[in-house]
């Protein structure tokens, strides 16, 4: 019997064809064993109560039904044999830690801290589990703060030495606002919750932009998790953004400091996501005492928070040496310097005395120092995104660094005594490498390849304990990093390899850094074919400064695994091959950059690697940016296109970003920072329309996939709009996608899925 409810005809979803409905089915089945890959975000090390390691893994994977990530951790406990041998024992089951915002180990690993942050005006709750069981629990109502920072640049969970308190960064409490009734405006306090009165907006306060839209201004607390007690951190400037909170070392459990950055404000707040070059510095200030008895601190004990970084524009990710005589710091000088929204990095240390008051003029010694150009083969500079918050061996003044080495991200020691800085993983191997967790004088580290899952890594020293330079390293079996038969099926039958691509205009007035190749990593099919070549996907970054790592990307292996070889570019600019390259763009992005992939795309078609008739290219913000150009001033080049938040047209984008210094310096190059204004003139404006995009729509008849988030603050939609706009007004194929929730990232897992679900079919019916 027929359902009387069914419809009589088959419904197909608009913008698809039978055809295109069947490349979905097929594309959606295999999309969904990739995103099904677990990743790694982070782990901690620590010693058992029998003297063994155990290893606490935090992992996420996507969740499509609830369109967030599921995070869980897993557990292992390491023995090593006396062949040398490593064995990780893993729990049998993860656990899942549902609505869970941060969970953070204590140095000994006795305790953990799960931070679960609640929506609208709830309580932020804060658990400490020991090994078998919740001891504590304690709610922070948002009249003391609101959610707890956990991005990643503002975030810090920083345990002190005995494990009784624990500094954090959370968003300031809601300030009282103005209450309207029937009558008007109501003086005095009135309840939130009022049927015969509204709560008014009050005053506009600015955020950080991109990803912190809404979010309060940063600030530092301490609870207390023997009582739950919880103080905000005094002394600190109401303009001041603050961020990456530590504990100083002390002598005296009465002379208790913290260290933590802090962001002014100054006339307004730039987007700062991404972007490393907003000037900061490292603060000291002293922790809140939560002793009944008077605090024995000393009379004359400053109150306010004293900047310990006076002398260097940038200083941040502060950690001890673990005698706490050295403060050591990342800088991002170089990009607050010139304006690059991001740089190379350096490394700085200064002293410090466990046994006096902190002095604010310090004497910072450069340890690790810009490179501007470096030789072949060598170190070309720190590119670091982040610091252990243990990243030291037991000598006590070498740290462990994952920082990226052109298109290759390695692990490195550096000794912050000497400055020298060694590669330790291995020199031949293309595969990147990042670093976990440190199993005392042992690295455990993840290394993967755009063909090859992640797999974990344990790596140890050699013989002698003084000679840094022998690291040998095991493959460790984990069921964290599993895939699909199907996905590992398709994946082995790929290959991988890092080209180096000549500069087309090495005669031009270039720097030496800037004339030096730069890189692309070519991925396809181990098999080639006699009679043709798959069509070949150009990957474009973002940034411009930023650079693509020869790591695992679920969405890049996905398009390979279609049948695609993949092209991606690390163009000058890009990170990872010293500052000079990286200055050599701004002022000539749209033409440098955009020559730079045009030679890579001619470099593997003269290797007859490319078929010239199918080749597309994907790209995002920046990369957006490459994408769109290529489409006008190379008509030709592409079959088909795809374009992801990018950057259209700098006169549009200017007056709606949260960076507009951003578009002022990679259009201007070093006379931004003198041009910069919040209202471009004429001259200005014309500039802008003559470096982006939409100057060549004219020219376009590549068929065009456009995906945008709607609340991306970064790029915002009409950038992206207005261009889609213009391609259809001259009867340019436009596919436009609009995702409502999303920011400049779109990363949302269904946001992600459907985007690179769009992608591989929109590709394989061009350029199959």
């Amino acid at each position: 019997m027929e359902n009387p409810g069914a419809s009589p005809f088959k419904v197909t979803p608009v913008g698809l064809d039978a055809n295109s409905e069947e490349e979905y089915f097929s594309q959606s089945t295999l999309l969904k064993e990739f995103t099904e890959i677990p990743s790694i975000e982070k782990a901690w090390s620590f010693k058992s109560n029998s003297g063994a390691s155990q290893v606490m893994f935090s992992i996420s994977q996507p969740n499509l039904l609830e369109n967030k990530k599921r995070r869980y951790a897993s557990f292992s406990h390491i023995s090593k044999e006396r062949d040398d041998s490593v064995q990780f024992h893993w729990d049998a089951f993860p656990i899942e830690m549902r609505s869970t915002s941060l969970m953070v180990p204590s140095p000994s690993g006795s305790k953990l801290l799960v931070v679960q942050n609640a929506e609208n005006d709830s309580p932020t709750r804060f658990e400490i589990w020991s090994s078998s069981q919740v001891e504590r629990e304690f709610h922070v109502p948002s009249s003391i703060h609101r959610s707890v920072y956990y991005d990643g640049w503002f975030e810090e969970i920083s345990w002190n030495s005995d494990e009784t308190l624990i500094a954090y960064i959370a968003e300031e409490p809601v300030s009282a606002k103005p209450t309207f009734t029937y009558f008007g405006y109501e003086k005095g306090n009135c309840p939130d919750k009022d049927c015969n009165s509204w709560k008014g907006q009050g005053d506009w306060d600015e955020g950080w932009g991109e990803a912190y839209d809404g979010k309060r201004l940063p600030k530092l607390f301490v609870i207390n998790i023997n009582s739950g007690e919880v103080r905000a951190v005094d002394g600190i400037e109401k303009s001041l953004s603050v961020g990456q909170v530590i504990w100083a070392p002390s002598a005296k459990d009465s002379l208790q400091y913290l260290v933590f950055v802090g962001w002014p404000s100054g006339t307004r707040k730039f987007g700062i996501k991404y972007c490393t070059n907003r000037p900061c510095s490292l603060y000291f200030v002293r922790a809140p005492c939560f002793r009944y008895e008077p605090c024995q601190y000393g009379t004359d004990t400053k109150l306010s928070a004293v900047v310990l970084t006076e002398s260097i524009s940038s200083a941040f990710f502060p950690r001890f040496s673990p005698d706490g005589k050295f403060l050591v710091f990342l800088s991002s000088k170089s990009a607050v310097d010139s304006g690059a929204h991001n740089a190379t990095d350096s490394l700085h240390r200064i002293d410090w005395s466990i046994d006096a008051e902190p002095q604010q003029r310090n004497k910072i010694v450069d340890v690790v120092p810009v490179v501007m150009c470096a030789e072949d083969g060598s170190f070309p500079g720190l590119y670091c995104s982040n610091i252990l918050s243990n990243p030291w061996l037991s000598d006590g003044h070498t740290m462990i660094l994952s920082a990226a080495w052109g298109s290759t991200l390695v692990v490195l020691t550096v000794d912050i005594l000497s400055g020298d800085v060694l590669r330790i993983s291995p020199c031949t191997s293309e595969f990147s490498w990042d670093v976990l967790t440190l199993d005392g004088d042992n690295i455990i580290a993840v290394c993967s390849s755009p063909v090859d899952v992640p797999e974990i890594k344990y790596g140890y020293l050699v013989g002698n304990a003084s000679d840094n330079t022998k690291w040998n390293w095991l493959d460790i079996s984990s069921p964290i990093t599993k895939c699909s038969e199907k996905v590992r099926s398709l994946l082995s039958s790929k290959e991988f390899s890092i080209m180096s691509i000549p500069v087309r205009d090495a005669s031009e007035n270039l720097t030496k850094g800037a004339s030096k190749p730069y890189e692309a990593i070519f991925a396809s099919s181990k098999s080639k074919k006699h009679d043709a070549c798959d069509p070949m996907i150009v990957v474009l970054h973002g940034g411009p400064h930023c650079v693509s790592l020869s790591s695992f990307s679920k969405s890049s292996a996905f398009l390979c695994s279609l049948g695609f070889s993949l092209l991606i570019v690390s163009y000058r600019g890009s990170l990872g091959f010293g500052e000079e390259a990286v200055q050599s763009l701004p002022g000539r992005v749209g033409s440098q950059d955009v020559n730079d992939v045009l030679a890579a795309i001619d470099h593997v078609i003269g290797m007859g690697f490319a078929d010239p008739a199918k080749i597309a290219a994907v790209g995002i913000s920046h990369g957006g940016f490459l994408t769109t150009h290529l489409i006008g001033q190379a008509p030709d080049k592409l079959a088909a296109a795809a374009a992801r938040n990018p950057v259209c047209n700098f006169a549009l984008m200017v007056g709606t970003t949260d960076i507009p210094d951003w578009c002022y310096f990679e259009a201007f190059g070093s006379e931004a920072k003198s041009s910069f204004t919040a209202t471009p003139s004429a001259e200005h404006l014309a500039l802008f329309y003559n470096k982006s995009p939409i100057s060549h729509i004219s020219k376009v008849k590549t068929p065009t996939l456009m995906l945008l988030g709607a609340k991306d603050l970064r790029v915002p939609i009409t950038d992206g709009l207005q261009y889609a706009r213009a391609l259809k007004e001259k009867g340019v194929e436009v596919k436009v996608m609009m995702f409502p929730d999303d920011i400049h990232e779109l990363d949302r897992p269904r946001t992600d899925f459907e985007s690179f679900l769009n992608i591989g079919v929109w590709f394989k019916k061009y350029c199959s």
